[in-house]
């Protein structure tokens, strides 16, 4: 088992990596996060969280924005999210520092 798992800080900036895509399946009705030879089946959070992961906002940027949409957003189980993805190298995280 992986205990390697890797950690998102709020100044991360996270995109869709090269080999993913997000897209709408009409068959499916749902928003899919397509990878070669994979597909994850997403709900309506998952996919508006991927909508923003642009590789300009940071993670504290995309839950500012949720936090606007919903009632209630976790800080945790967003970036907790984010991680298994970039995990699964459907998504890529840019670190920013100062200086």
């Amino acid at each position: 088992m992986r205990t390697d798992r890797p950690t998102l800080s709020p100044a991360s900036r996270p995109k869709l990596a090269r080999r993913a895509r997000l897209t709408f399946d009409p068959s499916r009705e749902r928003h899919v996060l397509l990878g070669p030879e994979s597909v994850v089946v997403l709900n309506r959070t998952g996919a508006d969280i991927l909508e923003l992961c642009d590789g300009q906002r940071t993670v504290a940027d995309i839950v500012a924005v949720l936090s606007e949409r919903f009632d209630r957003v976790l800080d945790d189980e967003v970036s907790g999210f984010l991680a298994r993805l970039v995990d699964k190298r459907y998504l890529e995280a840019l670190e920013v520092t100062d200086g």
